[in-house]
């Protein structure tokens, strides 16, 4: 059977987190960070759902009148994605079933209601009577008026209420299971060698007639379901309004967005389970999902820390860059050189540095930064309020329509602006998703720039944990640039030309295209042509065509994508010399990096953008040359650990196989091979 040319960008979603999937199935992981691939499948599977299925119903919808054909391509695709997800429904249960088995080995215990003991069940009904009942609400399901203030990211118990004088005709409540308030977990006394954990839902059960045995009830039946909104927001346009207002009355419509999916125990009752989706999700068959006794697995990631320090991923502390010494300048270091700065495994502590050196520094003048997701609470935002309070000029693009934060940014704006932080205005359509910083400070009597640009937020909590890199510089011809990207937030986007930053939307997608026209041309030639391309997601089929033409003129070439890949390699005539990769592992791989053998004169980017039609089209994106020799080689040196990792790397086929990269070659693991690396070239102890 012929290979599809491309991949629906939804489908490859779904294959991604099935590599997610995987992790928490490898018996070579861990057994807690198991346990914690299963709550980011979990929570994954939940924001797809918000997003892309609610955008797919959304499309239905608004074509199904004058564009019947194309409402029902989009119809056939959310077939697919509700069909695989039910699928892979039981392949997550038995995950679950052997992750669980696997704790068992070890003592510990994940008890139900119904396999407690007499004095663990006087244990868990004192802890419910003194922490859980005040937070639990029961509502009679024939008194439920409005569902849609029922809030998405929660989990419900649906309960089936009998009474001994007549048991034929049941009652049913539903009440919110309040893990925000408590907690999830309970762990409850050791006995002997065994330790003993029981979920809130199970603890809600087993004292559901504390509850309800007041109004006469003496039998009971409790199954969890949760559902999920639409999370688009639906801007209005009142010219009366300010921005920050129209976004927080779009957040109050969020939460009362159309139901897209409902998930229940498949054990509960069909009566039970008609009455609540036809009230919650409107009876659409498509969005009921069967599934297990639990939901909200993302609670999981921060299940009881009851195993060894073996069971989890092994700590390394971060390393020092090796010019940024403790006591020294950053200013004097990136004087001298270009910074180049990998998280987690070199320090975020360098950038925090920098903002605290600036924020008391008396020749700093001003500090002008983009802000898409921070911390909470957020050292980068004390340094700023600190910079602005030590009267430096300080201006912040605080993007408040980064998605899932904008309550939070559109607190933090208020909070900057009552210190006197300068805060930028959004640019209508368009949301700034690049990574910037431009520092002035005055030397001499002249004006001094020093710059950075990421690939990653300038957050110091997803630092830890995500994949990134970033660039100090001075260089006149990098740091002018940045300055004129933060004139045209100030300009409310006044089109500008640049000849070294590639920023979107002006010149990313002709910039790599021409790239890859040149690595053509070379091919053609018979010289040597080759390019790597790491991203997160590659989504857009201008450059996905581009790549199909490289291919078919010899251009070798490797890419490491690791989410949405709409590309196939491999196919005859069209990407025989296309290998495609993705690598998950401890941490999120998440920077975007370009390179090009450009006739021998190697070129390497490192930027804010994939490869997606908004990156390209629909936002502020900057990508970065790196002019450092060294800096150039170091990334190049990281690339080829990542092309040759033969233990974490997945070969991307357009399928749901998820092979495994393998060959006989000594053993190589991205993460900690890169680590390795790092550690010997900063010579760190």
């Amino acid at each position: 059977m012929a290979k599809k040319k491309y991949i629906n960008r939804e489908i490859s979603w779904l294959q991604f987190n099935s590599r997610v999937l995987q992790e928490a199935m490898d018996s070579n992981n861990p057994l807690q960070e198991r346990l914690k691939f299963l709550g980011i499948y979990s929570n994954n599977q939940d924001e797809f759902f918000r997003v892309r299925v609610a955008t797919l119903h959304r499309l239905v919808a608004l074509n199904e009148k004058e564009y019947p054909r194309k409402s029902a391509y989009y119809q056939n695709v959310l077939d697919e994605v509700y069909e695989l997800v039910r699928k892979e429904q039981n392949t997550f249960a038995r995950a679950y079933q052997d992750i669980r088995k696997a704790y068992e080995g070890h003592g510990i215990n994940l008890l139900n209601e119904k396999q407690i003991t007499k004095t663990q069940g006087e244990y868990i009904r004192k802890y419910f009577r003194e922490k859980v009942r005040q937070y639990v609400f029961p509502i009679m399901l024939k008194n439920l008026k409005n569902p849609e203030y029922l809030k998405d990211k929660s989990i419900y118990l649906a309960v089936i209420l009998h009474r001994k004088d007549n048991p034929d005709k049941p009652h049913y409540a539903m009440l919110t299971i309040p893990t925000k308030q408590v907690g999830r977990f309970l762990v409850l006394p050791k006995e002997e060698k065994n330790q003993y954990v029981i979920i809130l839902d199970d603890i809600i059960r087993y004292c559901l007639d504390d509850i309800f045995s007041v109004f006469d009830y003496s039998g009971y039946e409790a199954y969890t379901f949760k559902f999920t909104r639409d999370a688009e927001l639906d801007m209005d346009e009142d010219v009366s309004k300010s921005f920050l207002e129209i976004m927080s009355d779009s957040l109050k419509k969020r939460s009362m967005g159309s139901p897209v999916r409902f998930v229940y125990d498949r054990q509960m009752p069909e009566n039970l389970r008609n009455k609540l989706a036809s009230r919650i999700s409107g009876d659409k068959a498509d969005h009921l999902v069967e599934g297990g006794r639990y939901h909200n697995f993302k609670d999981f990631t921060t299940f009881p820390s009851l195993l060894g320090s073996e069971h989890q991923y092994k700590k390394t502390s971060p390393i020092w860059h090796k010019r940024l010494t403790p006591r020294k300048s950053v200013f004097e270091a990136v004087r001298h050189k270009d910074i180049l700065l990998h998280y987690p495994y070199q320090s975020f502590q360098h950038v925090l540095d920098l903002l605290r050196e600036a924020s008391i520094d008396p020749k700093v003048r001003s500090i002008k930064m983009t802000l898409y997701r921070v911390a909470n609470p957020s050292a980068v935002i004390n340094a700023l309020i600190n910079a602005a309070r030590n009267g430096k000029n300080v201006k912040v693009f605080l993007e408040v329509q980064a998605r899932f934060d904008e309550k939070q940014n559109i607190y933090l704006a208020e909070k900057l602006q009552q210190a006197g932080v300068k805060i930028v205005k959004n640019i209508p359509g368009f949301k700034v998703h690049s990574k910037l910083l431009i520092i002035r400070r005055k030397e001499d009597k002249k004006n001094v720039y020093y710059g950075y640009v990421g690939t990653g937020n300038f957050n110091e909590d997803t630092a830890k944990l995500y994949a990134d890199d970033g660039l100090l510089t001075s260089r006149v011809k990098l740091t002018h640039e940045i300055r004129k990207v933060f004139e045209l937030f100030e300009a409310t986007y006044r089109p500008m030309r640049f000849r070294h930053l590639i920023v979107s939307p002006f010149s990313t997608r002709n910039h790599f295209l021409k790239m890859l026209d040149y690595e053509i041309e070379q091919a053609e030639a018979g010289k040597e042509a080759w390019a790597i391309i790491k991203l997160n997601n590659l989504a857009d089929l201008r450059m996905t065509n581009k790549l199909y033409k490289a291919s078919r003129a010899g251009v070798k070439l490797k890419l490491i994508i690791r989410g949405i890949c709409i590309l196939v390699p491999g196919i005859k005539g069209v990407s025989e010399n296309i290998e495609v990769i993705s690598i998950l592992d401890k941490f999120l791989e998440h920077a975007r990096i370009l390179a090009f053998c450009h006739g021998g004169n190697t070129q390497v980017y490192l930027g804010s953008a994939d490869w997606m039609g908004r990156n390209l089209d629909n936002r502020v994106e900057v990508t970065c040359p790196v002019l450092d020799k060294d800096n150039k080689q170091e990334l190049l040196d990281m690339l080829d650990i990542q092309l040759r990792d033969n233990t974490k790397a997945r070969l991307v086929d357009g399928t749901f196989k998820n092979k495994f990269k393998q060959n006989n070659e000594q053993e190589i693991r991205t993460q900690w091979d890169t680590y390795t690396y790092l550690k010997q070239k900063h010579n760190s102890k």
